[in-house]
């Protein structure tokens, strides 16, 4: 089968460099001709469907992450546009909307945090929707909860508050429960001292009393440092006022 020029032209250009495609392309349409009972393929032999070229998403291997982390970035970044359409290009390619979910309520866990609070109602919602409705109105709620996470403030603190407490674990292992914060379950539990001394906030005005809650060798350290972004600078200021400036 002899091939004209105009379609190599058409297959290089549809290729988009990818030889493989380029030489898969052009057997498929060598096959469609003979098939015809035709000798020479020619432009008019060529339909778009089979130029279009697929769009690349392996569940199995690299790029099946690469486009899961560029839509995670993309959002953590504040950019709507690279947002959406990184979550267009997992849902084209037949990624499982679950699975991008789930990556959603990550960000809006680990990125937006306290900053919005709400950011991981309206990412857990938009699972629960799309569990609902299925594709195509489902895939509408992916993408408000993906545009929610990416145009609120952000705040990785409750990330880095459980990354130093675990670390802190890791190195003094299981500290023993202040005898005051025990519940004094048993007449004997109540003599050993359990529960001694504890002060219930809601006897007190703003239901709050300074008393320590952490385990006795490490009373004074601080795991939650609050940022100054969105619904987060209200609890900082909170915090420092109710813990005289020990805290926030």
């Amino acid at each position: 089968v002899r091939v004209e020029e105009e379609v190599l032209w058409a297959v290089a250009s549809a290729s988009g460099g990818d030889a493989r495609f380029a030489l898969n392309t052009l057997e498929i349409l060598v096959e469609k001709v003979k098939a015809l009972g035709k000798n020479v393929l020619k432009l008019s032999d060529i339909t778009e469907e089979i130029l279009r070229k697929p769009l690349i998403h392996d569940k199995e291997r690299e790029y099946h992450y690469n486009l899961l982390s560029a839509f995670h970035k993309s959002m953590r970044g504040s950019d709507p546009d690279a947002s959406i359409y990184w979550l267009a290009r997992l849902l084209k390619s037949g990624e499982d909307p679950e699975v991008v979910a789930r990556r959603i309520i990550a960000c809006a866990a680990e990125d937006v945090g306290l900053a919005d609070p709400l950011a991981l109602v309206v990412a857990v919602s938009a699972l629960l929707a799309y569990q609902a409705l299925g594709s195509p109105e489902g895939d509408l709620a992916l993408a408000l909860a993906t545009l929610y996470n990416a145009l609120s403030a952000k705040s990785n603190s409750s990330y880095l508050a459980l990354k130093s407490a675990e670390a802190l674990i890791e190195k003094t292992g299981s500290l023993e429960v202040p005898l005051h914060l025990r519940n004094p379950e048993t007449k004997l539990m109540e003599k050993l001292g359990y529960g001694k001394n504890y002060l219930y906030p809601h006897d007190f005005e703003e239901g709050f009393i300074t008393q320590n809650y952490l385990p006795e060798e490490v009373k004074d350290i601080v795991f939650y440092h609050p940022k100054d972004k969105g619904k987060e600078a209200e609890f900082k200021e909170r915090l420092k006022r109710l813990w005289s400036g020990k805290k926030g």
